[in-house]
Formats: structure tokens, sequence, C-alpha cells
């Protein structure tokens, strides 16, 4: 019973550092807030602080990945219970982006700079609408799994873990990986776009590209020619309204 009660609050502790991560995150990419953004002035000299941010992203990328792979989720819980491999996966996760909020280093300069308000509205508009995405799409496909929480639950209660059905819900019906898509919203939508936020764009959209293409290979492994036939339906990330469109006209047609 101890063990039960120990890995349980080891999976609520590891959330709520992830939760405030996540917090966080909104505004240091954003750049309100916290103590630390993204943006600011340069305090190091250029190659200096382009070579730590670049390390930053790399050991985020490395750590994201590896440790999402099959083969180190079998090997990692040879000394973690099962039911606390995920949650370890989002407290490394966590630490990781934590360190990257603590050592990044501004590189100063401007790319663009929309100073219309209504231009401004409309991207900081944008900007919610990716965070909002991110959440929502997590909530869409079980967040309290996603995250460990439901894993260390059933473990609590002495009930075996079921691995969850394959499901497309909303957005999931429009592209495969809305959760990204928020992500890019999050990433990209800003009035003012800084070399130091230019860089970590570009970076973070890089690691998804192939972050997905990783992914999809575990999910075929996973769920066979469900998510085959899935993938052959629904674009990546970019939506075919009008394909659908369409669609339905030719059917009413017919």
């Amino acid at each position: 019973m101890f063990q039960r009660i120990a890995v349980f609050a080891y999976g609520v502790v590891s959330y709520t550092i992830f939760f405030c991560t996540f917090l966080y995150a909104t505004g240091f990419v954003g750049g309100f807030v916290v103590p630390t953004t993204l943006d600011g002035a340069p305090r190091s000299p250029l190659w200096q602080a382009l070579l730590i941010d670049v390390l930053l992203l790399g050991v985020f990328a490395v750590q994201h990945s590896l440790m999402a792979r099959p083969g180190f989720k079998a090997w990692l819980t040879r000394m973690v219970a099962p039911a606390a491999e995920r949650s370890t996966y989002v407290l490394f996760s966590s630490l990781a982006l934590i360190a990257l909020f603590a050592h990044w280093q501004p590189l100063g300069g401007t790319v663009w700079n929309v100073e219309d308000p209504i231009g401004r509205g409309v991207l900081y508009g944008l900007f919610a609408f990716g965070w909002l995405l991110v959440l929502v799409t997590t909530f869409l496909i079980n967040h309290f799994d996603l995250f460990g929480l439901r894993q260390v639950w059933l473990f609590l209660v002495d009930t075996p873990y079921t691995p969850l059905r394959f499901v497309t819900p909303g957005p999931y019906r429009l592209v495969r990986h809305p959760l990204y898509v928020g992500w890019f919203f999050a990433f990209w939508a800003t009035p003012t776009m800084s070399v130091s936020h230019l860089l970590f764009a570009i970076a973070t959209t890089a690691y998804i590209l192939i972050a997905i293409q990783l992914e999809e290979r575990d999910l075929l492994a996973v769920h066979g020619e469900d998510y085959a036939s899935y993938r052959r339906r629904v674009p990546m990330l970019v939506p075919r309204l009008f394909a659908r469109g369409s669609q339905r006209a030719q059917a009413a047609r017919a």
C-alpha cells in the first residue's frame, strides 16, 4: 500500500510541476508577467548566447523524443513502477523547460513589429487561440492519461491499466495533430518578432515536424490499420476544408 501511495503522490507532484511550467511558458513566450522571457536586451556576446540557446533547445528535444520511445520506456520501467513511467516523462520534460526558462539568453534585434492596434489584437488573439487549442486537445484525448495522473490513480486503487481506445474527437477529424497546430499558433503569432523569438519558433517547428514522424511510427505500431486508415483520410496539419466542401457539394448534387 505504501508503494501505491508513494507512486500516486509522485504523479500528482509531477503533474503540478508540469501545469505550473505550462502556465509559465505562456508568459515566457508571450513576454508578460513572468520574470524571464524570450525577448530582452542581450546579456552576453551573440555567439555565446546563440550557443547556449541552441544547447537548451537541443536538450529539450533529445529528452522529449528519447523518453517517448518504446525502447526507452521499457528500460525505464525496470527502475520505476510502470504506473510512474508517464509521470517521470512529464517531470523530466518540465525540468528541461524550466532549465530553458532559467538560462535562455536574449539575442536582441527585431524581425517585425506590428504597430497597428487591430493587427496586434488579431495576433494576440491567435496566440491565445494556440495555447487554448493545445490545452483543449489534451482533454479531448484524455488529459489525465496523457500527463500520467490516470496511471497513478489506477495503481493507487489497485486497478489494472487499460490503454485508451483510438478516437478522433473534434479537431482530430480535421487534422491528425491539432495539438501541434496549437503550438504553431502559440509560437509564431506575435506582434513583435525578435531574433530570439524567431530562433525559438524555427527550432521548435523543426523539432515538431521531426517528432510527428516518430510519433506516427509508434502510433502505427500500436493501432495498426486503424491509424493507417486515419492517416490516409485526414491531413497531418492543414485541414482540407475546401476539399470537404467540394465533397459535400458533389454528394448533394448526386
